[in-house]
């Protein structure tokens, strides 16, 4: 080989050769790099300088075993100025020279390369993020160190099961088909994806990745990944969504309130929640009277077995939960798989669930209103899923007790509505018992707990036996409505009763719109009042006088239902100075008379004279059954969006 073949090359070239090998050649290449060097000299002479022993290794190791050698390397012309460092890549390959063996150095100047990555480095490092590369064989080189600080484990060189087993075990999936839908097809895409990985101390921290492929001649050679710790501004990001959707709640009554917050928590922090109601709403609990808490909302997350239906079960509190509830604070019970759920914390029938679903972990939370304690909620993890650590239960508590804002509107409306329909049913007296007749009533509030309306009915006799019979609606569903219900029914029952057996209908209905409307009880409000006399022949002859109210439904005992003929009069406080009339009719044995309220025959989607057909159907077709299963059944023909109140009297057949 003649190396001045070398001369103009770009590369620096040295051939050295014989046992000490001396230094042949350099071009001038090699004196840029390294300075002159004395030709015919010994390596260890042409090459004195202080850092130069391992490149005098590696050319004694490829004199030695006659392999080529490819070194990184680094010279200082000054060793106390690190700024002048250069960087190079050699390699030393066996050649024969006219000397006998030699060995050929290859070097080329990397300090610019050398410098750019150092600073990349630098940059990466200074805002946190791990870089590392990944071979299209799955090896994978860290370049920026960070894995094992965070991880607790060494880095580990492929990305296989094993490197998966750091991830959450709810992430793998989804961080596994985001790559192959990256890295599938003629042209990769660049990766992204935010995912959990296991930190140093068992919890797991959040981590975004993005994942750029780089491209040689149109094909994959390698991906550039780089990864930072999104743990704190996840963190944050959740927080805040969850409790936007939680303050969103507006169930109208605690069933449906907490069947919302239930869904905001799982799966986003939980795998099932169960909600358990409080049996007694006073605080600190009784020490001696047995509290049951019962299901009232319960969710799972998708993947695990479908959880025991709601139907009202309940528990008798234990004093490891009455501890919980005293302290206020959440308490997580560990399960070993295999081992039964401590008993007494939930029903029956979720502890069998918890069995089935393999939980790992129970927390009971306090649900907390104000000063009020409500229940517990329990939540578990199950398979796979980690056990909860502090921070993630501490966001729980904090997402399950910021839902105090909207269900203690619940609460507040649901004992304005208790007190209403206590109100109600006070007045809601139970028909007397008649000679000659009989009586049922029945009322039903509406279905939307807001909901509380001003329906009501009245049954009395006077000393002669004269039955009086009324029933009406106050316009509103609050408790205004229900107190101006009480004072319209009373002050009715009043004038009527003071009336006596003789007074007409319409001139008692006429006082009490005069009443009404100068002591502005209520401002709309329909009544009907009705007056029944037995006659010797075994009739009873009706009149009646109807305030704005719908018409008299009557069941023969023969034939099809009909509505008691003659207009309504205005509604009370409307027009008090208008006259008012009375209506006539006769019951014969065996007829039915109802008075309803409006409830029963209005709907949103149909017009009342629908609903005013369709009940005087189901009358007559029920015509048999017995009164208090009649007002059952016709109630069921209602939608229950409003209140409905119902009386009902039948004329004893004849012997």
């Amino acid at each position: 080989m003649d190396p001045r073949m070398f001369d103009g090359a770009v590369a620096a070239v040295a051939v050295l050769a014989g046992a000490e090998g001396r230094l042949l050649y350099t071009n001038s290449a090699f004196t840029r790099l390294f300075g002159p060097r004395p030709i015919g000299r010994p390596a260890r002479e042409a090459f004195p300088d202080p850092d130069a022993h391992r490149f005098l290794a590696v050319v004694e190791s490829v004199r030695v075993t006659g392999r080529s050698r490819q070194v990184v390397g680094e010279r200082r012309t000054d060793p106390g100025a690190t700024g002048q460092a250069r960087h190079f890549l050699y390699s030393c390959s066996p050649v024969t020279t006219d000397h006998g063996p030699g060995i050929l150095v290859l070097a080329m100047d990397t300090t610019a390369e050398t410098l750019t990555l150092q600073r990349y480095e630098a940059l990466v490092s200074a805002i946190s993020q791990m870089v590392w590369v990944l071979g299209t064989d799955g090896a994978m080189h860290e370049i920026v160190p960070g894995w094992e600080q965070l991880t607790g484990a060494p880095w580990h060189p492929r990305a296989d099961a094993d490197w998966y087993r750091q991830i959450h075990p709810r992430d793998r999936e989804k961080l596994i088909a985001e790559w192959r839908r990256a890295a599938g097809g003629d042209r990769p895409r660049v990766f992204e994806a935010t995912f959990r990985v296991r930190a140093a101390d068992g919890s797991y921290r959040h981590l975004t990745s993005r994942s750029v492929p780089v491209l040689r001649d149109g094909s994959l050679v390698e991906w550039v990944s780089a990864a930072a710790d999104v743990e704190d501004a996840w963190g944050t990001r959740l927080r805040e969504r969850l409790l936007g959707q939680v303050a969103a709640v507006s169930g109208v009554s605690l069933h449906e309130a907490f069947a919302e917050v239930v869904k905001v928590v799982v799966p986003e922090l939980t795998d099932a929640c169960l909600i358990m109601l409080l049996s007694h709403e006073e605080w600190p609990l009784p020490d001696h009277a047995e509290v049951t808490a019962r299901r009232i909302a319960s969710a799972t997350r998708p993947g695990l077995p479908a959880p025991p239906a709601l139907r009202g079960q309940r528990v008798a509190v234990p004093p490891a939960v009455r501890a919980v509830l005293d302290r206020r604070e959440p308490v997580t019970f560990r399960l070993e798989p295999g081992t039964p759920v401590p008993s007494g914390l939930i029903p029956t029938v979720s502890e069998r669930w918890l069995h089935a679903s393999g939980a790992t972990s129970l927390t009971l939370i306090p649900l907390i209103v104000g000063d009020l304690v409500l229940g517990y909620a329990a939540t578990s993890s199950n398979g796979d899923t980690p056990i909860p650590g502090p921070a993630e239960t501490e966001l729980l508590r904090e997402v399950l007790h910021h839902a105090q804002h909207p269900i203690r509107k619940v609460v507040e409306l649901q004992q304005a509505r208790r007190t209403a329909l206590g109100l109600q049913r006070a007045h809601l007296t139970r028909p007397p018992y008649v000679r000659g007749g009989t009586l049922a009533a029945r009322y039903q509030p509406a279905s939307t707990s807001g909901e509380i309306g001003g329906d009501w009915y009245d049954a009395f006799t006077h000393p002669d036996g004269t039955l009086v019979l009324g029933i009406g609606d106050v316009a509103g569903h609050d408790l205004t409505a229900a107190t101006a219900m009480g004072q319209m029914r009373s002050m009715l029952r009043a004038l009527a009763y003071a009336g006596g057996p003789g007074a007409r209908p319409d001139a008692v209905l006429a006082r009490l719109d005069h009443v009404s409307a100068g002591l502005g009880t209520a401002p709309l409000a329909t009544a009907l009042h009705m007056v029944l006399r037995r006659r010797p022949d075994g009739t009873w002859l009706l009149t009646w006088s109807s305030a704005g109210h719908p018409p008299p439904l009557v069941v023969p005992d023969r034939g099809d239902a009909s509505y008691l003929p003659g207009a309504a009069d205005p509604p009370l406080c409307v027009a008090s100075d208008l006259l008012r009339t009375t209506h006539t009719h006769v019951l014969g044995p065996g007829d039915t008379l109802l008075l309803y309220t409006d409830g029963l025959i209005e709907t949103p989607s149909a017009p009342i004279d629908e609903g005013q057909r369709r009940l005087a159907a189901e009358a007559t077709l029920c015509r048999r059954q017995a009164l208090p299963d009649l007002l059952r059944i016709l109630q069921g023909l209602s939608d229950h969006r409003d209140d409905t109140a119902l009386l009902a009297f039948r004329v004893d057949e004849e012997d």
